[in-house]
């Protein structure tokens, strides 16, 4: 009996090796994460071992039964196949991604620092308000998503330093020349929250994260068609944003918040040039110098 199994099996080798093949083909790319440029990156899989072992359990089987092998290898074929199938129909489906980021959002522990931050803040300057603080974080937040759709930077212009303002121009000057627009809307702020503050030589440093649900697609302006993600899909990102100031300012505690509405040198209203300067006396006033200005915001795993 044995040396007729394995005269089955010398038969049955191309057919059992290319079955084999298709296999570890399907199972390998099943185990690559997402890179999509909107996205942080998906998770990718670790089951090499799962693997190898599914794979040594199938030769054993061919050797000892080939018939059975046989039926459990194309039965296995059969299920990942339909299995890749309903995954990439799902990833293409905006309403079940969608329920998928509720459930990401539902799950997602963000660690909240603000209390022990606010402190710190508060032990040398004491009118610092945190949540007023937050309350403009929140609104630089959705000052810059607002001036990306709309392609005009001079909203956000009294919020950056120079260095990023320059940078967000740029990338914005590119869509232009492009003609297309990057549309961000539907923003939902799901957590916001002071993380760490530092003085560091001449200025202090304090950074805040905040997490955001939100639609991202890229139109082309003539044709309005929609060249990049889905305008039915959501997005769950996370960022971080770093604001700078100078060393030993105090916060105004007759102001409302943190907003630059006013010229902090002649009082005049808030009318900033790419410069960086009041449009009236010429002081320059997103550099740190008079209260928080956004030095940097990235995406955080």
């Amino acid at each position: 009996m044995k040396d007729l199994n394995f005269r089955k099996l010398r038969k049955y080798t191309p057919f059992i090796l290319m079955l084999l093949a298709v296999v570890c083909c399907n199972l390998a790319i099943a185990d690559v994460g997402n890179q999509n440029r909107y996205n942080s990156g998906g998770d990718s899989g670790g089951g090499d071992g799962d693997i190898g072992a599914l794979i040594s359990y199938l030769i054993g089987l061919f050797i000892n039964d080939p018939t059975l092998g046989l039926i459990v290898l194309v039965l296995l074929i059969v299920i990942i196949m339909i299995g890749r199938r309903m995954a990439k129909k799902q990833a293409s489906d905006p309403t079940y991604i969608n329920r998928n980021i509720e459930q990401q959002v539902a799950n997602d522990v963000t660690l909240d620092y603000t209390t022990n931050v606010a402190a710190q803040i508060q032990a040398i300057d004491p009118a610092f308000s945190s949540d007023k603080f937050i309350g403009f974080a929140r609104e630089v937040f959705m000052t810059i998503q607002a001036a990306w759709t709309t392609k005009d930077w001079k909203p956000i212009r009294p919020f950056e330093s120079e260095t990023l303002f320059n940078t967000h121009k740029q990338q914005l000057d590119e869509y232009i020349r492009l003609g297309k627009t990057n549309v961000v809307e539907k923003i939902g702020i799901k957590h916001c929250s002071l993380h760490s503050f530092q003085q560091d030589g001449d200025k202090e440093v304090l950074t805040v994260w905040l997490n955001a649900v939100m639609r991202d697609y890229v139109i082309d302006d003539a044709t309005k068609k929609v060249l990049e993600s889905d305008p039915n899909r959501d997005w769950y990102m996370r960022y971080e944003m770093v604001f700078n100031r100078k060393a030993g300012l105090q916060t105004d505690p007759g102001k409302q918040g943190n907003s630059i509405t006013n010229c902090p040198n002649c009082g005049a209203p808030t009318e900033v040039t790419s410069s960086g300067q009041c449009a009236y006396c010429g002081s320059v006033i997103t550099n740190g110098e008079h209260d928080w200005v956004l030095t940097d915001i990235h995406s955080r795993n």
